[in-house]
C-alpha cells in the first residue's frame, strides 16, 4: 500500500532543491529543505507517542514550519487539524476535546492558559519558527519511513464555521484532498514553471487544501506572504505568474494607486473565493489591469465544486461550471426533487472531493449526506441557460415574510446599485405581522453621503412591495470573518430587536 497524499504532494519532490517557499526577504526554503523538516517533524510526534490516524491539532502563526506540520501528517499518516488563529481558549478547548486530539501546537503566549484547560500534549510552535516543538525535532532524523495508508483514510479534520451551532468536524480523506487538487492543478493550467503568490492563511481549505496542494501537486513554487498587505503584494506581483485571494484582497489591491496594468502584467490568472465578488469589483478589476478574475465555489465539507472557465467566459456574479469530475443539481429542500435550470434551489454535489462526513455526528451527517452521495451543501443557487452556477446565498439566510420566499442576494443585487452604495448585506428579522422581514445593512462608497430615503424609494421601482426592506441602516463596514464572508448571523443578532415594541 502507498500514501496517496504524501506521494503526490511531498515525496515526489524528494531530492529537489529548486525553491517551494520565496521568502519576501529574498531567502527560500527548497523542497528537499522542506521534506527534511518535515520529516524531522514526523520523527518528533511518532516520539511522543502519537500513532497512525491520532489528530494533531494546530493553532499557530503562518510560517514554514507550521506548513511542515502539514507535511509531516501527512508522512506518518496523523490527521492533520489546522484551527483558526482568531480562535479563542474556549474554542479551542472544544475542538481539542471534541475531536480526541493527542498533540496540540499553539504559540507559547497561549500555552499557560491552554494548560489549565487540557489534559492533552501541548507544544509550543512560534511565528518566526522557534518553540519547544522544533527543539525536539531539531535533532531528529531528516528522513522519514513514510507509513501507508489507503485513499479512503482520513487525512484531515476541518471544522465548520459553526454559525447555525456547535462547530462539525468535517472528516476529509487522503483522496478527497488528491483528487481536487489534480483537478483544479489540471483545470487552471498551474505547472512547474508557476509562481503563486499566497497571502491566505493556511488554517483554511482555501489557503491549505487550495492554493498549497496545487503548488504542490504542479511543482510549482510559492511566495510565501504572512498575511495580506498590498504594498507587499504590489511589491511583489512582478515576481509571480498568479495568485489566488478573498475579495477582500482585490478591493484593497484596486484602493491602491501602485496597483497597475503594469505592475500585474506578469500574472497569468488572478483567482477570487470564499466569499462572493461584487460585479462592480470584477469590472473595475479588469479595467484597471485587462485581468479578468477567474471566481470558483467551495466549502469546507467538499474543497472546490465549480470554476469559471480558464479558457472561456469568466462571467462575473457566477462560479462558472461543475468540475469535470463533480456531480452538482439544484434541488427542492422540501422534496429534493432536481429542479429545472433557472429556478432556485438547494445546490448538492457529488463527487471525489466530497468528505466522509461529521466527526462524531452521525445523525448531522445523515441530514446532510444523501445515501447516493450527494451532499446538501445549505446554499442556494440556480443555473442559468448557458450553464453557469449563481450562488443566490445561504439556506439559513432564505427571508419568510408573511409566508413569501425571499432571497437576501436579489435585494443585496438592487441595493448594491444605488448610488454611492459600496455593498450590501440584507438580513432577517423577527416580525409581528410578518414572521420575520427584510433588514438592508448598507456601506457608503468612500467620501459619499447616503439618501437612505432616496434608495428606499429607488429600490421600491425594481423590488415587489413584500421584498422591499422594512428599514435600512448604515454602518462603517460589515462583520466578515478571516476569510471575508459576511457574518450575517452578526448581523441578525446586532438587529434582532429592531421592531420590537
Amino acid at each position: 500500500m502507498t500514501n496517496l497524499l504524501y506521494d503526490t504532494f511531498f515525496g515526489v519532490h524528494a531530492g529537489k532543491e529548486t525553491p517551494f517557499l520565496r521568502m519576501t526577504d529574498g531567502s527560500a526554503v527548497t523542497h528537499a529543505g522542506f521534506l527534511g523538516m518535515g520529516s524531522r517533524f514526523a520523527n518528533a510526534i511518532r516520539e511522543i507517542g502519537l500513532v497512525p490516524g491520532d489528530r494533531v491539532a494546530v493553532q499557530v502563526a503562518k510560517s514554514p514550519e507550521a506548513l511542515a506540520v502539514y507535511a509531516a501528517c501527512a508522512q506518518a499518516g496523523f490527521v492533520f487539524l489546522p484551527l483558526n488563529t482568531a480562535y479563542t481558549a474556549d474554542e479551542l478547548t472544544y475542538f481539542v476535546e471534541n475531536s480526541g486530539a493527542k498533540l496540540v501546537l499553539c504559540d507559547a503566549a497561549d500555552q499557560a492558559e491552554l494548560s489549565k484547560r487540557l489534559q492533552t500534549r501541548i507544544e509550543t510552535l512560534n511565528k518566526d519558527g522557534t518553540g519547544s516543538f522544533t527543539e525536539l525535532a531539531k535533532d531528529q532524523p531528516n528522513a522519514f519511513a513514510t507509513v501507508p495508508r489507503a485513499p479512503d483514510d482520513l487525512a484531515a479534520f476541518l471544522y465548520t464555521s459553526g454559525t447555525t451551532g456547535r462547530s462539525k468536524g468535517a472528516m476529509l480523506t487522503q483522496n478527497n484532498l488528491v483528487s481536487n487538487s489534480l483537478t483544479l492543478t489540471k483545470l487552471w493550467h498551474f505547472t512547474e514553471t508557476d509562481v503563486l503568490l499566497h497571502a491566505l492563511p493556511i488554517f483554511h481549505t482555501h489557503g491549505l487544501f487550495v492554493a498549497t496542494n496545487v503548488v504542490l501537486s504542479s511543482g510549482a513554487s510559492m511566495i510565501f506572504m504572512p498575511g495580506f498587505d498590498a504594498e507587499t503584494v504590489i511589491d511583489q506581483l512582478p515576481h509571480a505568474t498568479a495568485m489566488m485571494g478573498v475579495p477582500t484582497f482585490y478591493t484593497r489591491l484596486l484602493d491602491n494607486p501602485r496597483f497597475t496594468k503594469e505592475t500585474s502584467a506578469q500574472i497569468r490568472l488572478f483567482i477570487s473565493g470564499s466569499a462572493p465578488l461584487l460585479e462592480e469589483t470584477h469590472k473595475a478589476f479588469e479595467e484597471r489591469t485587462g485581468h479578468r478574475i477567474l471566481e470558483r465555489y467551495g466549502m469546507t465539507e467538499t474543497n472546490m465544486n465549480t470554476s469559471n472557465p480558464y479558457d472561456g467566459e469568466r462571467r462575473a456574479g457566477t462560479v462558472g461550471f461543475p468540475l469535470p469530475d463533480v456531480e452538482l443539481k439544484i434541488t427542492d429542500a422540501t422534496t429534493g426533487a432536481r429542479l429545472p435550470d433557472g429556478e432556485i434551489g438547494q445546490i448538492e454535489v457529488r463527487g471525489p472531493n466530497v468528505f466522509q462526513g461529521y466527526w462524531q455526528m452521525p445523525e448531522k451527517t445523515a441530514e446532510e449526506l444523501r445515501e447516493d452521495g450527494f451532499f446538501i451543501t445549505g446554499d442556494l443557487g440556480q443555473i442559468d441557460a448557458d450553464g453557469y452556477v449563481h450562488i443566490v446565498g445561504r439556506n439559513k439566510d432564505l427571508i419568510i415574510s408573511g409566508g413569501y420566499n425571499i432571497y437576501p442576494k436579489e435585494i443585496e443585487l438592487v441595493l448594491d446599485d444605488q448610488p454611492g452604495v459600496l455593498e450590501s448585506a440584507v438580513i432577517g428579522v423577527p416580525h409581528a405581522d410578518f414572521g420575520e422581514t427584510p433588514v438592508g445593512v448598507l456601506v457608503a462608497e468612500a467620501g459619499a453621503t447616503l439618501d437612505l430615503d432616496g434608495i428606499r424609494e429607488a429600490v421600491s421601482q425594481s423590488l415587489a412591495r413584500f421584498k422591499l426592506p422594512r428599514k435600512l441602516v448604515l454602518v462603517e463596514a460589515l462583520p466578515r470573518n478571516t476569510m471575508g464572508k459576511v457574518q450575517k448571523n452578526v448581523l441578525r443578532d446586532m438587529y434582532a430587536d429592531v421592531f420590537k415594541t
